[in-house]
């Protein structure tokens, strides 16, 4: 764990001066005005090489080890990678074992790309970038991006599309999403997510998602055979036999918290970021997914594509707060996530980092 400690101040504290060496900007859309802080290129750039080094040059953590013996032991030729699932996944291996045989350059490059994706957007639309990226490591999905590569590598990739998401094109959108799904199939999902999202925040819509997934949870029995019957031929039918219990209900109210303070002052919240509409609706559909997943861990995997919203959300929610107020909001996250983060990694899951390199 002493690498990813390390990590996690070396991120946090240039992050933080990235902001306290920014300026702060102007930004007017059809949506309104917004203020964001420019925040300090160089430093911002000082924290994503720490995340990619801690994370492409890992030889542990969960099904790394399984990458790294697909890619030795494969040669990725147009025959092989047909036949497998996920072909744009193939692909980049094929590529990249152009370049090298070793098994980590696989890794690293996907560390790179994934990471790189998800800190500009960050950096883009997060009103404090270092608590968006403090969150991003405490609150586990850095972690995530080691064991579930292809599906962060997709997620990651939609993510970056976060500007047609919240512009309503919806054309350019499906398109990287499409793309997005040669890496991960699942993130076809995320096309009819598109009609949900669009609407207004806290709206009946958004209140009839809660109101399914308790009924979901409720009747839990009933869903999963019906969900599993229609899914038994696809590539997921494997899921109907997943017996590793649901997900912990610690995570479930990890989720739910800035949700909460994002409802509780959703009308200065529109006032100061007039795009947040589609960033809060996107974090409530990844807590209903969540929610679900205490019956089944398997579908906190879908969470993955929304919980990054929640990394944009959270860095605006200190600023719902009296000013006078702000700071002790502030602490009370960086606490309440380091916690959390302890326990997760620590306590509960025992998370052992080994790399050949550190």
């Amino acid at each position: 764990m002493t690498p990813l400690w390390i990590n996690l101040a070396i991120v946090f504290t240039l992050a933080f001066f990235s902001r306290y060496f920014s300026n702060p900007v102007l930004v007017t859309t059809s949506a309104g005005t917004t203020f964001f802080i420019k925040h300090n290129k160089l430093l911002v750039f000082g924290s994503l090489v720490s995340l990619v080094l801690i994370s492409g040059l890992r030889s542990g953590i969960g099904d790394t080890f399984f990458y790294k013996h697909i890619y030795e032991m494969n040669d990725f030729t147009w025959e092989y990678i047909s036949s497998q699932k996920d072909q744009g996944f193939g692909i980049l291996q094929m590529l990249l074992k152009k370049v090298s045989d070793d098994p980590q350059f696989l890794i690293f490059t996907t560390a790179l790309i994934t990471n790189l994706l998800i800190v500009l957007v960050l950096y883009k639309y997060s009103r404090m970038l270092e608590l968006s990226l403090y969150v991003y490591i405490t609150g586990g999905l850095f972690l995530i991006t080691m064991n579930g590569i292809r599906q962060v590598l997709a997620a990651a990739i939609v993510f970056a599309a976060i500007k047609f998401l919240v512009e309503g094109n919806w054309i350019k959108y499906t398109l990287v999403v499409l793309f997005a799904s040669t890496f991960h199939q699942s993130a076809l999902v995320l096309i009819p997510i598109y009609f949900v999202v669009r609407c207004k925040a806290w709206s009946k819509a958004t209140a009839g998602l809660v109101f399914l997934a308790i009924l979901i949870v409720i009747g839990f029995d009933q869903f999963s055979a019906t969900l599993f019957s229609a899914i038994k031929d696809t590539q997921y039918g494997h899921y109907n036999s997943f017996q590793e219990g649901g997900a912990n209900p610690l995570r479930v109210a990890v989720e739910l918290v800035p949700l909460l303070i994002a409802y509780l002052g959703r009308d200065k919240l529109k006032e100061i970021f007039p795009k947040s509409d589609v960033i809060v609706n996107m974090a409530l559909i990844g807590f209903v997914f969540m929610l679900i997943s205490t019956q089944n861990w398997i579908f906190a995997r879908f969470s993955i594509y929304f919980s990054l919203y929640q990394l944009v959300l959270i860095s605006w929610i200190v600023k719902l707060f009296k000013e006078k107020d702000q700071k002790l909001i502030y602490y009370g996250l960086i606490i309440c996530y380091f916690v959390y983060y302890y326990y997760e990694n620590v306590l509960s899951l025992g998370i052992i980092y080994k790399s050949e390199y550190f």
